[in-house]
């Protein structure tokens, strides 16, 4: 199973229920907004590991995701200092705050909203890579490659994720973090 499906999994039922709870969203426009966030945070993770200091670093933060918030899914989305907006730190830098308006743009939801998701989903994400790394006793290249073929799979598949993967990457680097960013900056007329 990929880590975007064990996410996927993870994040159906009762825990979309409550994820949509805790924005003051509904569970459609949640959905959608969750289907663009997984993807995005997969892939700055593949190209944040696409480089030895980056995949050392990202293994080492992984030593404090077991996988078990996976487990207690809504024990993540109810803690409000769950660690995910330093995960975010990391992972999209100062990029956040864009990243969050264009998966609100895309959801149709407020970007604080997307930007509390994101928090939310951070966590979760940690805690899936943690568990593939024990699972698979991945080292840091490992874990690298490992990402990179997620990424990949997600860029490839024919479904429609893949045509929003292939669509927001627009400049095939790997990362659709940039693209999500250049297109709410052209929404908002920003240069």
């Amino acid at each position: 199973m990929s880590l975007l499906d064990e996410l996927k999994q993870s994040l159906g039922g009762d825990a979309l229920q409550q994820i949509s709870q805790k924005l003051g969203t509904d569970q459609s426009s949640t959905g959608t907004a969750i289907g663009a966030a997984l993807p995005l945070l997969l892939g700055a993770l593949a190209r944040n590991a696409s480089t030895p200091s980056g995949a050392a670093a990202l293994n080492t933060a992984l030593n404090d995701h077991d996988g078990s918030a996976l487990d207690n899914v809504a024990g993540v989305v109810n803690n409000d200092n769950n660690g995910g907006s330093d995960i975010l730190s990391h992972v999209l830098g100062n990029k956040s705050p864009m990243v969050a308006n264009g998966i609100g743009q895309a959801a149709g939801i407020d970007s604080s909203q997307a930007s509390s998701l994101l928090a939310m989903l951070a966590p979760l994400v940690m805690g899936a890579l943690g568990k593939a790394q024990r699972g698979g006793n991945l080292d840091a290249g490992s874990l690298a490659t490992m990402l990179g073929q997620e990424h990949q799979n997600l860029n490839a598949s024919g479904g429609a994720l893949g045509g929003l993967m292939g669509m927001l990457d627009s400049n095939h680097d790997g990362s659709i973090a940039d693209d999500v960013m250049g297109m709410t900056s052209k929404f908002f007329g920003k240069k």
